[in-house]
């Protein structure tokens, strides 16, 4: 590798490893929230644009792909996080060329899990909706849209992986503005091709495929034009057998916990189908609402997640509990204000995706449950970040295999078979989040105390 040493400009960087954890926990999160939202609004305009001029149907065959896309997804994504750690404890550790030989695989797994999504989402779309029981008012214009959007799964693939690099040495503003970028392009495309050209479910789906590429190609330059350990060499770009195996170490579980937790997301989405376009519709609105909510938090658990990683990685184990705890009071603040404000604002804000009453009114029902309950699974992801952040990845996917996502799939079996309505089926999130969020405090505490012996070995 030519690039051996961290480069001259840091000024994008944040040291996790010194200091007060709370200033640079919000510098680090703020922006990484700013860019969440604005990828949700991807779908979101999506959605706002189809409901406002495409009609109800059209609204619910963009809304009932979500699970189903995630589905898919979520097991490269995975990996995705597997680079965050394996850089964040490289870096913090100061090795420069361990650094860039991450980068470099990482990149070349993007592009290979890319291409390998994108062929097998776009040939199976139609089955598995069909499998998910899409209605037939709706599977057409859903299978539609789900294959124009794995067209471009590979960059999709290549940004996330390449955004993981830059979160793992603290830079999240230059995603932020990637992403500001590829936004607005995506909501004038939407406009574009829906009302001028009246594309409907195809219009919004191209957009986000063009707003996904753009997006991929700036990351892409940022990383070339990098002057550090994270330089990008095209010529230089393949897989690593070490560092490959390190990513899957901690990716891999990531990737099939978020697997199986959108299988349990599909059964739910599937119940929900099971009552029809207008309960389909206010979900769908509402689970977007919701999107807005949990990217706040998971920007928490993101930045749980790299800052352990950096301090295990500088041998600072004195500052894990710190982290832990200014994470948690962190999460909880957010998951509050924002859950309680999106449900207090939920009669408007459902109905700028779609304003008739029945819809509002099911999507308010959603939001009455999930989004005054969200600081849970705040709590419980932030849990799951500090585990992958000291390397164990393995035990918080067990956890949350069997809490959350068996929990659920149990609670689908039974009780909403005895009680098959929406609310019953919400209920199923709070209760899940709850119990998994205290089985990985226990389990917290048993890794912990690794580390604590080892900091004492040290002193």
């Amino acid at each position: 590798m030519k690039i051996l040493s961290f480069g001259k400009s840091r000024k994008f960087e944040i040291d996790m490893t010194t200091g007060a954890v709370l200033p640079k926990l919000l510098t680090f999160c703020i922006p990484l929230i700013l860019s969440s939202i604005l990828q949700l609004l991807y779908n979101a305009a999506d959605i706002i644009v189809v409901g406002r001029f495409a009609g109800k149907t059209a609204l619910a065959a963009v809304g009932s792909t979500g699970s189903l896309i995630n589905l898919i997804v979520n097991l490269f994504l995975g990996l995705s996080i597997g680079t965050s750690v394996v850089v964040a404890h490289e870096y913090g550790a100061a090795d420069a060329k361990s650094v860039s030989k991450t980068v470099h695989t990482s990149i070349a797994v993007s592009i290979v899990a890319g291409i390998a999504v994108g062929i097998f989402g776009f040939f199976t779309a139609r089955q598995l909706l069909e499998l998910m029981g899409s209605p037939t008012d709706v599977i057409d214009q859903a299978a539609l849209y789900v294959k124009i959007y794995f067209i471009g799964m590979p960059a999709s693939m290549i940004y996330n992986f390449g955004a993981a690099v830059l979160r793992a040495i603290g830079d999240t503003k230059r995603p932020l503005i990637f992403l500001s970028i590829s936004g607005v392009i995506n909501i004038i495309f939407n406009l574009v091709f829906v009302i001028v050209f009246n594309l409907d479910v195809a219009g919004v789906a191209i957009s986000t495929v063009i707003s996904q590429i753009v997006s991929a190609v700036f990351i892409v330059i940022c990383l070339m034009k990098s002057d550090g350990a994270i330089k990008l060499y095209l010529k230089e770009l393949r897989i690593y057998s070490d560092k490959l195996f390190k990513i899957m170490r901690v990716g891999l579980p990531a990737g099939l916990q978020g697997c199986i937790f959108s299988l349990s997301n599909v059964l739910i989405q599937s119940g929900i189908n099971s009552f029809g376009s207008t309960i389909i519709a206010g979900n769908s609105a509402a689970q977007n609402i919701e999107g807005f909510v949990y990217a706040a938090m998971n920007a928490v658990y993101q930045g749980a997640l790299t800052f352990t990683g950096q301090n295990i990685g500088s041998k600072k184990y004195n500052r894990i509990n710190r982290i832990l705890f200014t994470s948690l009071g962190t999460v909880t603040v957010i998951g509050i204000v924002l859950g309680f404000a999106a449900f207090l604002a939920g009669d408007f804000l459902i109905a700028i995706y779609y304003p008739e009453a029945d819809v509002i009114a099911m999507g308010k029902i959603r939001l009455g449950i999930i989004c005054t309950t969200y600081f849970l699974c705040g709590i419980m992801d932030v849990f799951v970040g500090m585990l992958r952040g000291m390397g164990s990845s393995v035990l918080p996917m067990l956890v949350s295999l069997t809490g959350a996502c068996g929990l659920r799939i149990v609670w689908i079996f039974t009780v909403f078979q005895v009680y098959p309505t929406t609310k019953i089926l919400y209920l199923s999130y709070p209760v899940s989040w709850l119990i998994t969020a205290l089985v990985h405090a226990v389990c917290y505490l048993i890794i912990k105390r690794k580390f604590s012996v080892k900091n004492l070995e040290a002193a």
